[in-house]
């Protein structure tokens, strides 16, 4: 039943709710969205299925399509459920505060829900949660040191999305790894330690050297944290730290 993209077809965030029924379980959007998004947080996309979701809410199968045509709306309600978490963040008056506190939001709850950084990074998420983030993120960027016009605007927006989306799918990747391998970060690094030293003692990857040597070994947040700050000085023109 999967339907695509520009099928002229009402949005789902236009369609009325389907009538209320008692029995044998009532259902909304929000509830199947919420019921949606914890599978997925137990299990992953993959084992995410409508007749597992139907299982979950206690209904048949074909009474979901009530209320979603196709599993691609469905993952726009569980899209925009996650963009719910984020909407609070960021009303700090100033520009650079609230950007931050939405995008250190967006890690928390990307961290939340493995499976949410998976699904960004194509066309944009329309729903009423994803349009308020957005909102609140070009309101306050358009207020930032640089920004001139709409065509900075819609520069700096999407060099911010391109980091968020990079940053926030390596470090969910590197926590499956963890996982599935069962060997961290710092661990895979002892095990090839031997090998990187013969490596760099050729003498061939100088500047490799310098930063396994000199540079600084952050944990996630901190390196998270230093790339916001750099994409925000630079392509604001805000030097101050």
């Amino acid at each position: 039943m999967d339907m695509p993209y520009g099928n002229g077809s009402v949005p789902v965030w236009e369609r009325p709710e389907p009538q209320a029924r008692a029995a044998p379980v009532p259902l909304s959007r929000a509830k199947i969205a919420a019921t949606a998004v914890r599978l997925a947080d137990a299990h992953g996309l993959d084992e995410l299925s409508v007749r597992k979701l139907a299982k979950e809410l206690g209904v048949g199968p074909m009474r979901l399509y009530d209320y979603v045509t196709n599993r691609a709306e469905l993952l726009e309600l569980m899209v925009d459920a996650v963009y719910g978490e984020i909407a609070g963040a960021g009303r700090d008056p100033e520009w650079r505060a609230t950007v931050v506190a939405i995008a250190r939001t967006t890690r928390t709850v990307a961290l939340d829900h493995e499976w949410f950084s998976d699904l960004l990074g194509g066309r944009p998420h329309l729903g009423p949660h994803a349009l308020a983030v957005g909102e609140s993120t070009a309101a306050a960027l358009s207020r930032a040191p640089g920004v001139r016009g709409i065509d900075d605007l819609q520069q700096v927006l999407g060099t911010l999305n391109a980091f968020l989306i990079g940053a926030l799918r390596r470090e969910v990747t590197e926590r499956r790894t963890a996982r599935a391998t069962g060997a961290d970060e710092s661990a895979w690094q002892r095990g090839l330690g031997p090998y990187l030293t013969r490596m760099l003692d050729t003498g061939r990857y100088p500047t490799i050297a310098r930063l396994v040597v000199d540079g600084a070994h952050l944990d996630p947040a901190e390196t998270f944290d230093r790339g916001l700050a750099a994409i925000l000085d630079g392509v604001t023109g805000d030097t101050r730290r």
